[in-house]
């Protein structure tokens, strides 16, 4: 006959509500990738015949994972390592840690006598430590739009004044302060949310975050089409090239685009969804949180190629010239846009503002990842695990990034989460599952 255990169970944290839980998911989905990605990665892969792959992207795996993802973390109630290795198998565990070392790379080297396990954790730093630099650089870039700081060079003043960037690749340790000071504030602001908890601290940030978010950019967008050369920046992006479906590389750019924007492979959702009651409408959230990311997707679009078409009629130059995507788009493209009409300081403050928003709302639920794996694997509360998981970031992310350097470490941890870390953990986890 089992005794029961006389160790006393620590409840695990819950959402306030599904409704809560359902901006949350938003906020981890909604994010960089969709206002700076999505845009140009569908003009460049057939225009409006790409809406077709990406579709079927986001019926065919973004939401049947993301019914996966919140069926293991509501069934397990735990982050990806621990829930996975609820699944029945030990060595399922790695799958989890992979998943979080996405978020925060960590080696893990275990040995195993009886019920003793002996953890060394080698820490490297990917993207929540990348995410704070663009976050620091967005937080500028808002102060920079009212007084078009940058002047007639937008790539000259990003590259040489602003950040400071180092003629050559190499580990240097030069700090930039103008890029430091708001990647610290940018952390303290991630940290304190993620040390008050789940109800307090991630519910609340997300509450407000995400309406404004909406609201914000929803005027971008009105203020956008009403530009001179609107029209013809719609025409550019929703132009469909049907040759373009028979590429397979649009297709991989579809559902990479679905992999990336839906927080779908890297233990966000399964994590969120850990905190949900017994009783929650799972398929129904599902539902709720992959429409309204690419929706939000298609907003971003209609906002960035009005503009855009502004652009290419102010300086006389085709879409082609002018259309970026990523920091080019960000903080290059738009400055320029900025400094064109005289609603640019309105238009840069309500972009610039609207990354900085999305961007909170993605980092903290990749922070909460890795400090939710820590407090379920050491038992650790809920403020050291994030003291434990938040000040090496941190320190990593300020001696990394904010440095003359810093670009080059950024497009290194880009290139690795994008084409292996994302992928790999969810095909992995596909398979085993």
């Amino acid at each position: 006959m089992s005794h029961p255990s006389t160790t006393p169970v620590k409840r695990r944290e819950l959402f306030n509500s599904r409704n809560v839980f359902i901006l949350a998911a938003i906020g981890s989905a909604v994010g960089l990738g969709n206002i700076w990605r999505f845009p140009y990665v569908a003009y460049t892969h057939g225009g409006g015949a790409f809406l077709i792959p990406y579709l079927i992207a986001l019926l065919s795996a973004g939401i049947p994972l993301l019914f996966l993802d919140y069926a293991l973390g509501h069934r397990y109630r735990s982050a990806p390592p621990l829930a996975l290795r609820r699944v029945g198998r030990k060595w399922t565990e790695a799958l989890g840690w992979w998943q979080v070392l996405v978020c925060f790379v960590i080696a893990i080297l275990s040995t195993r006598r009886q019920k003793t396990e002996l953890l060394t954790w080698l820490v490297c730093f990917v993207i929540a430590v990348y995410y704070a630099a663009i976050l620091a650089w967005a937080s500028m870039y808002f102060i920079f739009s009212f007084t078009e700081a940058w002047g007639d060079d937008p790539a000259g003043f990003l590259m040489g004044e602003f950040l400071q960037v180092a003629e050559t690749p190499h580990v240097g340790f030069d700090f930039v302060p103008q890029v430091a000071v708001p990647m610290l504030l940018v952390w303290v602001i991630t940290l304190v949310v993620i040390g008050l908890g789940v109800k307090r601290g991630i519910s609340r940030a997300n509450v407000v975050m995400i309406p404004l978010l909406l609201v914000m950019f929803l005027i971008l967008v009105v203020r956008a089409v009403t530009l001179p050369g609107a029209v013809d920046g719609l025409n550019a992006f929703f132009t469909p090239n049907w040759a373009s479906l028979a590429d397979p590389a649009v297709w991989a750019a579809a559902y990479g685009q679905i992999f990336f924007s839906l927080s779908v492979g890297f233990g966000i959702m399964i994590t969120y969804s850990s905190y949900l009651r017994r009783r929650t409408n799972l398929t129904g959230s599902g539902l709720v949180v992959g429409f309204a990311n690419s929706s939000f997707e298609l907003l971003a679009g209609i906002g960035v190629f009005a503009v855009l078409g502004f652009m290419a009629m102010s300086s006389g130059s085709e879409i082609n010239d002018v259309a970026a995507g990523g920091i080019g788009l960000a903080f290059i493209a738009f400055p320029s846009i900025v400094s064109s009409t005289s609603a640019g300081p309105l238009i840069g403050a309500l972009f610039f503002a609207s990354l900085v928003f999305a961007g909170f709302t993605s980092m903290i639920s990749i922070v909460e990842v890795v400090t939710s794996a820590i407090q379920d694997k050491l038992g650790l509360s809920r403020v050291a695990s994030t003291l434990v998981v938040g000040l090496p970031m941190a320190i990593a992310s300020m001696l990394l990034l904010s440095t003359t350097t810093g670009l080059y470490f950024l497009d290194i941890t880009d290139e690795f989460v994008n084409k292996f870390g994302i992928l790999l953990g969810a095909f992995a986890m596909v398979v085993v599952i």
